[in-house]
């Protein structure tokens, strides 16, 4: 009986790039696998077609050798067989390799080796708008740790690299099959260090690292946005063992500003003017983030609400010599505790309205609404 095209057994294209591949294999394993199939020897069937194909198709040279002789390739003395269930190679690796990210997060480099990474770190910082406007260096102190000095980081009480793990081999990390399901662990022996820590150091413990208290000047550019987040590399808690470092993510929160609100590059600011200001026209005078004086006019028959825009008086552009905007939104106030006087000519004013155009939206309602009082 002769074999199913591998390309066909994993329902790719023989032009199928290896992400493809990839990801075709994933999908099948994980529905055909006997752990959802139990008891079907067909799915049982359908899966090793599964792992064989991949195992050709993902290795260049194989792919290559199988695109040219077909199965012969690999039958015959003509090449090794393909689908081999020990750990040393075959179904072991491709299900490491493929479930990766189900099973550690895709940090299979780090378990190479014996070094153990560092952590992240998260640093909160509130800038005032000012700040955020200009741009400052600023000097933040923050608790982390250090590689521990007694011990050069190894953890151990003579300071020297402790020898490799003999259950894991310096991976920290050991398999093991259950039919056809392979489980990866910690390996209990060295605790997922990859190195056999016999006597510990007496100042950090076999951590390797001790605390510590960092500080670290910062840049913050001018025109950084409320929420953004500033990643250090390397300023987090240091590696044991050649490892890498973690990195430092500075989160930047700008505080509420007393006059202006932002938006994107813009600003706002909701300006309060007189009735007779709004209605006569006027001009006014508001403080700029920089300190600087900015001149807003106000336009006879300006009514609340009504926004002018004030060109390249906004926030600066990261990495841009251009600015926003700035919105200025009036709002009209009506007077209160008006004196006899005021209020004398207030109801002048009213009387000489009367039907001419001086308050055009009032008018303008009224006449909306006159057929629904006749009704």
């Amino acid at each position: 009986m002769s074999k199913k095209d591998y390309y066909e057994t994993l329902e790719v294209a023989k032009g199928a790039t290896p992400e493809e591949i990839k990801k075709s294999y994933r999908r099948l394993a994980m529905k055909y696998h006997p752990d959802r199939n139990q008891g079907n020897a067909e799915a049982e069937a359908r899966f090793k077609e599964i792992n064989e194909a991949y195992e050709v198709l993902k290795d260049e040279q194989k792919r290559a050798a199988y695109d040219r002789y077909g199965h012969a390739a690999f039958e015959q003395g003509g090449g090794a067989n393909p689908f081999d269930f020990n750990f040393g190679g075959g179904f072991g690796d491709i299900f490491s390799e493929v479930f990766s990210d189900f099973m550690g997060g895709g940090r299979r480099g780090a378990r190479n080796s014996a070094g153990k990474e560092g952590e992240n770190l998260r640093y909160d910082l509130e800038i005032s708008l000012e700040d955020a406007y200009n741009g400052l260096e600023k000097t933040i102190s923050f608790p982390t740790e250090k590689v521990c000095d007694k011990c050069n980081g190894f953890g151990t009480q003579d300071g020297k690299e402790p020898p490799l793990c003999t259950a894991c081999h310096g991976s920290g990390r050991v398999h093991r099959q259950h039919g056809f399901m392979i489980m990866e662990t910690v390996c209990s022996e060295c605790g997922g260090r990859g190195r056999k820590l016999k006597d510990a150091c007496p100042e950090c413990r076999g951590e390797g690292t001790v605390p510590y208290t960092k500080e670290l000047k910062i840049k913050i550019p001018a025109g950084i946005d409320d929420g953004t987040r500033i990643r250090l590399s390397g300023e987090g808690i240091p590696g044991t063992g050649g490892g890498r470092n973690g990195d430092l993510y500075v989160f930047v929160s700008i505080k509420q500003h007393k006059l202006y609100m932002r938006e994107g590059a813009d600003l706002l600011a909701q300006v309060p003017v007189s009735m007779a200001c709004a209605a006569l026209g006027g001009t006014i005078e508001i403080p700029a983030v920089d300190g600087h004086k900015i001149e807003v006019k106000v336009a006879a028959g300006t009514q609340s609400g009504q926004r002018i825009k004030i060109k390249n008086e906004g926030m600066p552009k990261m990495r841009s010599v251009d600015k926003g905007d700035l919105w200025v939104e009036f709002r009209v106030e009506t007077p209160v505790n008006l004196n006899a006087r005021q209020k004398e000519l207030l109801e002048e004013f009213r009387a000489l309205s009367g039907d001419d155009n001086c308050q055009p939206a009032e008018k303008s309602f009224f006449e909306k609404i006159k057929d629904l009082f006749a009704a």
